[in-house]
């Protein structure tokens, strides 16, 4: 894991060498080079230590050692030149493997500043070789840096992931183990480790024989030439003779799809490029999807009592997309025995994207009738950015259980009793049902409530209802504690008034997670989620007793609110007294079950927590190659502004001959326009400045809502704040009008900067034609296009799940309130 203080010593020596070396990837080379350069003579002291000899810098090269360069007594000019002529002559030191020798051939060091070299060597100094990722952190890290890290999904694992994997597959010391996404090879190490581990004792340790063997049995595949040589040097410094791993695309090459593991393990990267992989045809499941042929491949490449641990995006746990579900029903059929749910962060500071652990047994797969599913709520460090370490760690609990499970279903043992607390264990029937095969373990989980069986409660009954106090204008300031007003709940207004008075009581102070509930003008339920702030009138706070939980009374929001509507009273400000809504009735089951409810709910709500963040996050960017020309859209377009007819004509409006498109078609409907919400007559079209602009028309919005787009899929008009771009006839063998929607979303931020600063923006037709856009390929434009279209059905399906868990958790609470 990357750790602040190796992020920390990277980002100085950068510094260190900006004045000398401006160019980045120039850097990225000097601080991997004396990375190296350092470890290798940590390794000498390392085995000097434990009696051995140095192997490195011994005979002539004894005098380039990195003690000796940085050590007390050398000059600067003198610790110059050594370094200097240590790193162009290491590629001839016999004392290296041909590795270490290829990765100094033809190194050199481009500045001859001695001051800047002792500090820059000073910093390197600093880091210490205490165990396989140090060298891999910082690598990555500088990989980051130049823009590559993290490009094709590539992130980094946490040790700490990998060490749960390999122990939960639990790899023997005959056994074939794999990883063809091997990156700097920790799975690699971690397993050997294991394996060590588990032969320290005096009646099974490992002879010299097994050790050579174990460390031949050992291989990993990677695209990336830098990866390949980072593993072998990770390996080697692990004490791996000759390691085996090989520069190789695992996903468009044949040359080794023959070759099976006992174990397989990886964490591969999940992006495909645009147009998506052109793998050959010996994979089961038909896709250009990245992450969906690589758990293929690593299924299709188990021997018959084969194993694997692999971390997948969320797309391959429930993504409706043909290939998604082709893959999981090979999976639950013949490979698939447990599901790990990783909290979303793990892999911060590269990616906040969620992830889940399949567990694969080729063997128990076939005899099983049940897969287990399970969740890591916390890891041992925090999600944020610097994941910092924390106290709470349900992976050894979560190891333990899986460990349990697999073991009974394999010992024959059966689950009956068994009952983890980690998760669940669901019959494979029940995943395959629906012809989904969806992996999200809360899916499964069976309700806990049956309708309308619980006596019920009055909300009085239940909490204390704290009203807030009344702030005048006056006890407004610009700084304090936050005054929470309705608007800042329900989002209405973001701009909050704050307060240093000192004598307000303890009751109106709200805390992070507490419930409340506003009851007058806007009725609605909110936890609030910020520091310690001050409660305005017209909210309550709420203080429940000791017969409901807190959680449980706000997923009864939709049914209170519902009541507290059918009892407000007034006319400009509808409210409901304090005395009606202590006096509604609620269901009131008991604590157990009200956990369970919860539980049950707030794992619908982490399904939709993780879809909402695809929906909001995802983008239709578009990379755009400098290479492309670029064309004005007045030379490829015709730009048609629309209009709106004469409301004083109601001829004009009372047939619905012609579709008319505004901005609300866009709210209602989305960027694809079937239908309009108006129509118009065909005499208002002959009678008006309106054009029919047909099908496949670009639709731009360049007056109040500038930079707002669409297409249309029928005929229509617009109104006067669209201007429809049609592509040109003899444009059209080099412009697809499918790729100009899509390079509309480019468009927004240039349209507003010249739709000029006044209060009313507007972008003339003549400004338009001027925008100048990228003009790639037909071809290119295509396979864009059909990317996009790809990404946006992941984006609808992950809308649709929102739905659908949304629907799940009013099923609950319908059923809690005997609904249905």
């Amino acid at each position: 894991m990357l750790d602040v203080q190796t992020r920390q010593r990277i980002d100085t020596a950068r510094d260190i060498l900006v004045g000398k070396v401006p160019d980045p990837k120039s850097q990225v080379e000097q601080i991997t080079l004396a990375l190296m350069y350092k470890f290798m003579d940590d390794m000498d002291a390392l085995a000097e230590e434990f009696g051995g000899s140095a192997s490195f810098f011994v005979g002539d090269f004894g005098r380039y050692s990195w003690r000796k360069i940085v050590g007390r007594g050398i000059g600067a000019f003198d610790a110059l030149n050594l370094y200097s002529e240590g790193i162009t002559r290491m590629g001839e030191n016999p004392g290296l493997p041909v590795l270490f020798r290829s990765i100094f051939n033809n190194a050199y060091l481009p500045f001859r500043d001695p001051e800047t070299l002792r500090a820059f060597l000073g910093v390197i100094d600093e880091f210490e070789y205490d165990n396989s990722e140090r060298l891999g952190d910082a690598f990555e890290y500088l990989l980051s840096i130049m823009g590559s890290q993290g490009d094709a999904g590539q992130f980094r694992t946490p040790r700490h992931i990998i060490d749960f994997i390999v122990e939960i597959v639990d790899p023997k010391k005959d056994d074939i183990i794999l990883d063809p996404a091997c990156g700097t090879a920790g799975f690699l190490i971690s397993a050997y480790k294991h394996i060590m581990k588990s032969n320290l004792d005096a009646d099974s340790p490992l002879t010299s024989d097994e050790r050579t063997r174990l460390a031949g049995n050992v291989s990993g595949y990677d695209i990336s030439p830098d990866m390949v040589r980072l593993s072998l040097v990770n390996l080697y410094l692990h004490r791996f003779p000759d390691p085996d791993v090989f520069e190789y695309d695992t996903l468009t090459s044949e040359e080794r799809w023959n070759e099976y593991a006992n174990v397989i393990l990886a964490n591969p990267p999940f992006m495909s490029p645009k147009g998506g992989i052109r793998p050959h045809n010996r994979f089961s499941v038909t896709s250009r999807r990245s992450e969906v042929l690589f758990v293929d491949y690593i299924a299709e490449h188990l021997t018959p009592e084969g194993r694997a641990g692999v971390i997948v995006p969320e797309g391959i746990i429930f993504q409706s997309q043909n290939a998604h579900k082709q893959l999981r029903k090979m999976l639950v059929e013949d490979y698939l025995v447990a599901v790990v749910s990783l909290p979303p962060g793990v892999f911060n500071p590269y990616s906040g994207v969620k992830t889940s652990i399949l567990i694969l047994d080729k063997s128990l797969a076939r005899r099983s009738e049940t897969i287990g599913f399970f969740k890591v709520e916390n890891d041992g460090f925090d999600l944020g950015a610097q994941r910092r370490e924390i106290d709470q760690n349900d992976l050894p609990r979560v190891k333990t259980e899986v460990v349990e499970y697999l073991r009974r279903v394999r010992e024959g043992d059966g689950i009956g009793e068994f009952m983890p607390s980690t998760g669940m264990v669901v019959e494979k029937s029940r995943v395959g049902e629906d012809g989904d095969y969806n992996l999200s373990g809360e899916r499964y989980r069976v309700s806990v409530v049956t309708a309308g069986r619980f006596p019920m409660a009055k909300l009085g009954d239940v909490a204390e209802y704290i009203n807030g106090m009344a702030f005048k204008p006056s006890d407004w300031e610009q700084e304090g504690r936050k005054i929470i007003r309705i608007q800042n709940l329900t989002g209405t207004s973001s701009k909050y008034n704050f307060t240093t008075r000192q004598d307000i009581l303890e009751k109106y102070v709200v805390k992070r997670g507490d419930l409340l509930i506003s009851w007058s003008a806007t009725i609605g339920f909110f936890i609030w989620d910020d520091d310690d702030a001050v409660l305005n009138q017209h909210i309550f706070r709420v203080a429940p007793n000791e017969a409901i939980l807190k959680k449980y009374l706000y997923y009864c929001k939709d049914q209170i609110s519902a009541a507290i509507t059918e009892n407000v009273h007034g006319n400009t400000m509808r409210h409901i007294t304090k005395g009606r809504f202590e006096n509604i009735d609620i269901p009131l089951p008991s604590l157990e079950v009200q956990r369970e409810i919860v539980s049950e709910i707030e794992g619908y709500q982490r399904v939709i927590d993780g879809a909402r963040a695809v929906v909001e996050n995802w983008r239709p960017g578009i990379a755009v190659d400098p290479e492309w020309p670029v064309v004005e859209l007045g030379e490829v377009c015709d730009v048609i502004n629309g209009s709106t007819p004469s409301r004083k004509e109601p001829r004009y409006w009372d047939a619905n001959d012609v579709p008319w498109f505004t901005v609300n078609d866009i709210r209602q409907i989305g960027r694809r326009i079937d239908r309009t919400q108006q129509s118009i007559s065909k005499a208002a079209l002959h009678e008006s400045s309106l054009r029919l602009l047909p099908p496949k028309t670009v639709l731009l919005c360049c007056t109040a809502s500038v930079g707002e787009y669409a297409i249309s899929e029928i005929p229509l008009t617009t109104n006067q704040q669209f201007n429809g771009l049609v592509v040109k006839q003899e444009a059209r063998p080099v412009l697809d009008p499918e790729f100009l929607f899509r390079m509309s979303a480019q468009f927004k931020d240039e349209l507003i900067r010249l739709s000029g600063k006044t209060s009313f923006n507007f972008v003339s037709g003549r400004v338009l034609k001027r925008i100048r856009m990228p003009l790639p390929d037909l071809e290119t434009q295509q396979a864009i296009t059909r990317d996009l279209t790809a990404e946006q059905s992941l984006v609808d399906a992950n809308v649709s799940l929102i739905e659908r868990m949304e629907g799940k958790i009013r099923d609950v609470m319908g059923r809690v309130w005997g609904e249905s």
